[in-house]
């Protein structure tokens, strides 16, 4: 399974190193929709790459991109693709049998509320030892399916490849126009 990271990249970095393509940035964590750094670490994916830009760029609705928009902590945004072992179990939060046999409802699932989603993905990550991580839907468009990886998954992901996202990136400029933000 391919899946796409768009993450604060140091190039220097070695791939499971800090800033690193694989790296789980579990000193971050703690804000996130499925964190719970005291048990484990994750990494944010969507298995479409606009996603995980539209994620980045979210809180700048409304404003003109400029390039320091794509950077963080003075590193440059990178996107990148990922492989995930197709054998590798994830538990799927828009399956109607998961959410019922779960006791969830998609309201619940795609909350903002993280102290609804947080002991959601504790408990699953404590219910279900093999799963990698929890499958669910963008809150900005329905049909990017999101995956959260666990930890645990490191072992079975492997870097495809990685670039630096610039101004005049295709991908940039898509999910620019998804929020109406400005070009320079």
């Amino acid at each position: 399974m391919i899946l796409f990271r768009c993450f604060a990249w140091n190039e220097s970095a070695g791939e499971r190193d800090e800033d690193g393509p694989l790296w789980f940035p579990r000193i971050f964590q703690g804000e996130g929709r499925h964190d719970n750094p005291e048990l484990y670490g994750c990494l944010y994916l969507s298995a479409a790459a606009v996603s995980t830009v539209v994620e980045q760029l979210a809180r700048f609705r409304g404003q003109r991109l400029l390039p320091s928009l794509l950077r963080r902590r003075g590193l440059p945004l990178a996107l990148a693709e990922l492989e995930l072992e197709d054998t590798a179990t994830i538990v799927d939060l828009d399956d109607p049998v998961v959410l019922r046999r779960e006791r969830l409802r998609p309201s619940s699932v795609a909350t903002r509320h993280r102290e609804i989603t947080r002991p959601q993905a504790r408990l699953l990550y404590e219910r279900y030892p093999d799963a990698v991580g929890v499958r669910w839907w963008s809150i900005y468009e329905a049909l990017w399916a999101n995956v959260t990886l666990f930890d645990r998954a490191a072992s079975r992901l492997r870097v495809q490849a990685v670039r630096a996202l610039g101004i005049d990136d295709p991908l940039v400029g898509e999910a620019a126009e998804f929020f109406g933000l400005r070009m320079v």
